[in-house]
C-alpha cells in the first residue's frame, strides 16, 4: 500500500452544480431578507410620520387666524343696503341663518328684514301712549331675544323676536315672529321717564329698573301658573334706589337680578347689590376707566362686563370673593386694542368672545378666555355706528351712515392660544388664576377651560409613581436573576417575569378600580406596614439563614436558596395586614383616613396615585426587567472572569464592570418603561377617579393625557375645538414619547462609547 497515497486529502469541488444552485438561492435569500428588513424599517418610519402629519392636520386648524370678507349668496357678493324703516337704530340682530336681521328703531318699529337685499320682510309699529316717545333701551341678553323699550311717561314694554323654520315643498321658509313675554300693555317702572333702563329675567322672574338722574326705581316680576285656571299671573313689587351719585350713563342688571352694575361719567362705576330686593345697597364706586365710558355690556351669561372707553380700551370685570369673602367688582384683565374711541360692542352668543368696530372703522373680535385679539381689520369708514353678530357668530351686520353691510366670519376656534392651554387663566367665578380642564358642562353660556396643564402634570404623576415603585424592582431583580441566579432556576423565573407582560391592562385596571382601592383604604395602616416589615423580614431571615448550621444550609441546592423567601415574603404581607385594624386603632383613632384629612390636612381619595404606582407598576416591571436583564447578562463573561481572577469580589465586579457595560441597556430599559407608563390609557382610566387635579399628593387621583383622550373624544363633535384639542393633546403624548425616547437612545450611544473599550 503506498502510504503517500492513503493519507493525500482528496479534492473537493466547491462548483458543481448543485452548489452553485445552493449559493444562488442562499444570495437570493439574503436580498430578499435585506430588502424585507429595510422596507419594515422604512415602513416604521413612514408610519411614524405619517401619525405626526395627520396630528398636524388636525392640529393647525386651531391656530389659524380669524378672516372677515364680504358675504356671498348663489356666488355673488351682498351689496351694501339702505337700512329698512326710518328713526335711529336702537337694536340689531340675526336670527341662526343669518338670513333674517331684525331692526328696532326709536320710533317704535320693529322691522324684520333680509340680511341679503334689505328688503323689509315684516314690519311691527309699537302703539304707543298718547304724547309718549320711547326714551331708552335695554337688551337681557343676546340669547334670550328679550329687549325692553323704556317710555318718557315711566312705562316699559317688553318683546322677545323668535324665529320659525318651516319646510313647504321641500324649501326653507322662516317666519319671524313678536312676542309679549309681560303681556302687551306697558307696564309702570318708575314716576318718572325712563331716560335709563336696565331688564333681566327668564323662567318667570323678570326685573326692571329705571328712571332718571334723581330718581331709580326697581320692578321685580314673578310669574307663576294659576293650578285652577291655567292662567299666568304676575306679581309686582317695588323699591327706589339710593342716590349714585352719578351722572348715569347706562345700567346692566346680571341675570341672577343680584346686582346691579352703573356707569357714570368719566370712566367712573357704581355696583349696587340688590340680593336683599327691599334694601339695596351700593357696595362700591370706583375708576373703571381713565378715559369717558363709551360701551358697557355684559358678556355671555352675564357674570363679566366689558368696558370700552374713548382711548380704544376695552377691559373685562368680574365680581370676586376678596380676604373678607366679600364681592368685589375686579379688573381681571385687558385686551389688545386700537387707538379709536370703540363705538359699539357686540356679544357672541354661544361663546366668551366679542366684536368692537372704533371710530376708525376697525373691526376687532376677541376671546376672553384666550385673552387673544383673533381678528383686526377695517371694514367701514369713520362713521360706522352699530353692529351685530349672528348666534353662529360666522356673520356680522355693519351700521355705517345709513347703510348696512353683511360680512362674513370665519373664526372657528377663538378659545385657543398658548395662554389658555398652558398658562393660567383667570375664570368667571374664580378668586385666582388657576389650570384647570372641564371641557362642557350642562349650561350653554358655560366657560370651557381647555389648560392641558392638569392633563400633562398627571401623565406625570402617574409615571412617576408607577416608575417609583417599578424601577428599584424590575432593575435589582434583573441583576439578581443575570448575575447571581443559577442557570435552572433563571430558565424558569425569566419567562414567568415575561409572561406578566401578556396581562391586559384592562384586566389590572380593572382589578386595581374594583379590589385593590378599597382593599388599601380598608387596610392603610397595613400597607404602610408592609413597606417596613417587608425590608426587615427579608434581612432578618438572610441573617438568621446565615447563622445556620452547614448541615441545615446544604440543604438547599447552591442558588436554591432565595426561594426561602417567598414564604417570608408571604408571611410578613400578611401579618401587617393581619395587625392594620389594631394598629389603626391605637394610632388613629380607628380611622387613618379621616386622621390623613382632619389632623394631616391631607386629602384621601380612595382612587389614587398609590393605587397607580401599584398596578402600572406591575405591567411597567416586565419590561423593564426583561431588558435590563439580557443586558446585564450579555456583557461578556470575560470581563467578569478577568475582574475575579485580579481579586475583586463578585459585588465589587458587579458594580465596577458588569453594569457600567450594561448601563446603555438598563437606560433604555427605563426609558422604554417610562414610555409605556405615560401612554398607559386603562389603567388610568378604571383605577383614579380621573379629576384633572395638580397636586402631587400621593392619596389623590390625577387624569392623564391618554385617558382623557379615550373619555372625551367619543363625546366630542368632529371637527370642534374640543375636537382638535383633543387631538392636540395626542400630539403633545408623541412628542413627549419621541423626545423622551430620541433622548434616551442618544445618552445610550454616548454610555455604549464610553463603557464599549472595557
Amino acid at each position: 500500500m503506498n502510504i503517500e497515497n492513503s493519507s493525500a486529502i482528496p479534492e473537493l469541488d466547491f462548483d458543481t452544480a448543485a452548489a452553485r444552485r445552493s449559493r444562488k438561492f442562499r444570495a437570493m435569500r439574503d436580498k430578499i431578507a435585506t430588502v424585507g428588513i429595510g422596507l419594515g424599517g422604512v415602513s416604521v418610519i413612514i408610519a411614524i410620520l405619517l401619525i405626526f402629519f395627520y396630528l398636524l392636520y388636525e392640529v393647525l386648524p386651531m391656530f389659524r387666524s380669524a378672516d372677515v370678507s364680504a358675504w356671498q349668496h348663489n356666488e355673488k357678493v351682498v351689496e351694501p343696503y339702505a337700512v329698512p324703516g326710518s328713526g335711529k337704530t336702537l337694536y340689531l340682530a340675526m336670527e341662526e341663518q343669518a338670513e333674517i336681521g331684525l331692526r328696532v328703531t326709536d320710533l317704535g318699529e320693529l322691522v324684520f328684514f333680509s340680511t341679503l337685499t334689505g328688503q323689509p320682510l315684516q314690519s311691527t309699529q309699537i302703539p304707543l301712549p298718547a304724547d309718549t316717545t320711547i326714551s331708552s333701551f335695554a337688551l337681557a341678553s343676546e340669547n334670550s331675544r328679550m329687549f325692553a323699550l323704556g317710555l318718557s311717561n315711566g312705562q316699559a314694554l317688553v318683546f322677545k323676536h323668535d324665529y320659525k323654520s318651516t319646510y313647504p315643498e321641500g324649501k326653507r321658509v322662516i317666519l319671524p315672529a313678536i312676542s309679549y313675554p309681560l303681556g302687551e300693555e306697558p307696564m309702570d317702572v318708575a314716576s318718572v321717564a325712563l331716560d335709563q333702563l336696565t331688564f333681566a329675567g327668564s323662567e318667570g322672574s323678570f326685573a326692571l329698573i329705571g328712571g332718571n338722574q334723581s330718581t331709580m326705581q326697581a320692578t321685580f316680576i314673578s310669574q307663576n301658573e294659576n293650578l285652577f285656571t291655567g292662567e299666568t299671573e304676575q306679581e309686582l313689587s317695588s323699591t327706589s334706589l339710593p342716590d349714585l351719585g352719578l351722572d348715569i350713563q347706562k345700567m346692566l342688571l346680571m341675570p341672577d337680578q343680584s346686582w346691579l352694575l352703573v356707569a357714570g361719567e368719566n370712566g367712573k362705576m357704581a355696583v349696587v347689590n340688590l340680593q336683599n330686593q327691599n334694601h339695596p345697597v351700593i357696595t362700591q364706586v370706583l375708576d373703571a376707566s381713565s378715559t369717558p365710558i363709551t360701551t358697557f355690556d355684559l358678556l355671555l351669561g352675564g357674570n363679566a362686563l366689558l368696558i370700552g372707553n374713548e382711548a380704544g380700551q376695552v377691559a373685562q370685570w368680574f365680581l370676586v370673593r376678596n380676604e373678607k369673602l366679600e364681592w368685589t367688582m375686579t379688573k381681571i384683565r385687558e385686551f389688545e386694542t386700537g387707538q379709536a374711541a370703540i363705538t359699539d360692542l357686540a356679544i357672541e352668543h354661544r361663546r366668551k368672545g366679542f366684536a368692537t368696530i372704533d371710530k376708525a372703522g376697525e373691526l376687532r373680535i376677541y376671546n376672553t378666555t384666550a385673552n387673544a385679539n383673533v381678528l383686526a381689520e377695517r371694514v367701514a369708514q369713520a362713521n360706522a355706528s352699530m353692529i351685530a353678530l349672528a348666534p353662529r357668530a360666522n356673520a356680522i351686520l355693519i351700521e355705517e351712515a345709513g347703510m348696512l353691510t353683511l360680512l362674513h366670519i370665519d373664526n372657528e376656534h377663538p378659545e385657543v392660544s398658548w395662554s389658555a392651554l398652558w398658562g393660567e387663566v383667570w375664570y368667571e367665578g374664580h378668586e385666582q388664576p388657576k389650570y384647570i380642564w372641564q371641557s362642557s358642562a350642562a349650561n350653554n353660556d358655560f366657560e370651557p377651560k381647555y389648560s392641558l396643564m392638569p392633563l400633562a402634570f398627571g401623565t406625570l404623576k402617574a409615571a412617576f409613581y408607577a416608575m417609583l415603585l417599578a424601577t428599584p424592582l424590575a432593575i435589582c431583580g434583573a441583576i439578581y436573576t443575570a448575575y447571581f441566579m443559577v442557570p435552572a432556576l433563571r430558565r424558569k423565573v425569566k419567562p414567568v417575569i415575561e409572561l406578566m407582560e401578556a396581562l391586559p391592562t384592562v384586566i389590572l385596571g380593572f382589578l386595581a378600580g374594583l379590589w385593590l382601592a378599597p382593599f388599601m383604604e380598608e387596610n392603610l395602616p397595613g400597607i404602610f406596614v408592609t413597606l417596613l416589615l417587608l425590608p426587615l423580614s427579608v434581612l432578618g431571615f438572610a441573617f438568621v439563614w446565615a447563622q445556620m448550621p452547614k448541615q441545615i444550609r446544604w440543604l438547599i441546592p447552591d442558588g436554591w436558596d432565595s426561594i426561602l423567601l417567598i414564604p417570608v415574603i408571604i408571611l410578613a404581607t400578611w401579618f401587617s395586614i393581619f395587625i392594620s385594624p389594631a394598629i389603626e386603632l391605637v394610632l388613629f383613632d380607628g380611622n387613618m383616613r379621616s386622621w390623613l384629612t382632619n389632623d394631616l390636612g391631607i386629602a384621601y381619595d380612595q382612587r389614587n396615585a398609590l393605587v397607580i404606582g401599584i398596578a402600572m407598576g406591575f405591567a411597567v416591571i416586565p419590561t423593564i426587567f426583561s431588558i435590563t436583564e439580557d443586558a446585564i447578562f450579555a456583557v461578556p463573561k470575560h470581563l467578569s472572569f478577568g475582574s475575579l481572577a485580579l481579586g475583586a469580589t463578585p459585588w465589587q465586579t458587579l458594580t465596577r464592570v458588569v453594569l457600567p457595560t450594561a448601563s446603555p441597556g438598563i437606560f433604555s430599559a427605563v426609558m422604554i418603561g417610562m414610555g409605556r407608563a405615560v401612554g398607559e390609557t386603562m389603567i388610568v382610566l378604571m383605577a383614579t377617579g380621573n379629576t384633572p387635579i395638580m397636586d402631587i399628593n400621593i392619596f389623590e387621583g390625577m387624569r392623564t393625557l391618554a385617558a382623557n383622550i379615550a373619555v372625551e373624544m367619543p363625546e366630542s363633535e368632529v371637527g370642534s375645538t374640543h375636537y382638535r384639542i383633543l387631538f392636540l393633546a395626542a400630539f403633545v403624548l408623541f412628542m413627549f414619547t419621541f423626545v423622551v425616547n430620541t433622548l434616551a437612545e442618544v445618552i445610550r450611544q454616548r454610555l455604549r462609547k464610553k463603557y464599549g473599550s472595557l
